[in-house]
């Protein structure tokens, strides 16, 4: 089977456990406006690849994993190719190779036969990387262009059966840096309790370059990275020590 990858990455730390080959998907559903790879949007741009010659490039540089390593599917948004992502992982999972979903959860839905391949997935895939985009559903879609309620699904069926994931919350100054906000997001974390990690990721505006280049109008000019003082506070509220089982183990 063949699907569209939008890059390759031989050697990555901050996307899941260990180090990382990571396999950038190319489509996505969702339009953020904090999105630093507007350039990942379009399916059909990516270049074509063989769940065969993924499995040869990562394999090749299997030295550098260590115990923890293995691969990340990111993107754009790995589950808006399913069918691809599921063999890719099963070939994965017949050379014993860990497995690693980053995801906004944005495809998320109960309906056949989605998930029933979801199903299936979830059973050769070892941790999720999910994002929160906002708790608030209006605020949401304002800031994504979809509806939040099938990603709040996704998390709950991922606790149900026991799936470890790290979250990752994005600091935006005036949009989910706030005390109230933050303490809504931990509160809903709280309720989780197959969390491993929580990352706070500030804030940047590196990819509007990437807009201008593409002729797209940059949603957030001008808004600057959140301080050093707020992702402190954030990484207090969201309770990000506590989260560290993924590591100790």
């Amino acid at each position: 089977m063949e699907g569209y990858v939008h890059q390759l990455e031989s050697f990555g730390c901050a996307d899941g456990p260990g180090s990382r080959f990571i396999i950038f998907f190319s489509g996505c559903p969702l339009r953020c406006k904090f999105c630093h790879n507007p350039d990942t949007w379009d399916m059909t741009k990516g270049t074509l690849y063989s769940t065969d010659q993924l499995i040869q490039e990562a394999l090749s540089c299997r030295s550098y994993w260590g115990k923890k390593g293995g691969i990340t599917v990111s993107g754009g948004e790995p589950l808006f190719q399913i069918d691809f992502l599921l063999e890719l992982f099963q070939k994965a999972k017949e050379k014993g190779i860990n497995t690693c979903i980053d995801t906004s959860g944005a495809c998320f839905t109960k309906e056949s036969p989605w998930f029933d391949k979801f199903q299936k997935l979830m059973e050769v895939t070892d941790v999720l990387l999910m994002d929160i985009k906002h708790m608030d559903e209006e605020a949401h879609i304002e800031l994504t262009g979809q509806s939040g309620k099938n990603i709040r699904q996704m998390f709950e069926y991922l606790d149900k059966i026991n799936k470890p994931i790290w979250i990752r919350q994005v600091l935006t100054p005036g949009i989910t840096d706030s005390v109230e906000y933050l303490t809504k997001a931990r509160d809903f974390i709280r309720t989780l309790h197959n969390v491993y990690r929580v990352e706070v990721l500030p804030y940047h505006g590196l990819g509007e370059m990437k807009y201008k280049e593409l002729g797209i109008p940059y949603p957030l000019a001008g808004l600057e990275s959140p301080t050093e003082e707020s992702v402190k506070q954030a990484r207090e509220i969201l309770e990000c020590e506590k989260y560290k089982r993924y590591l100790e183990a």
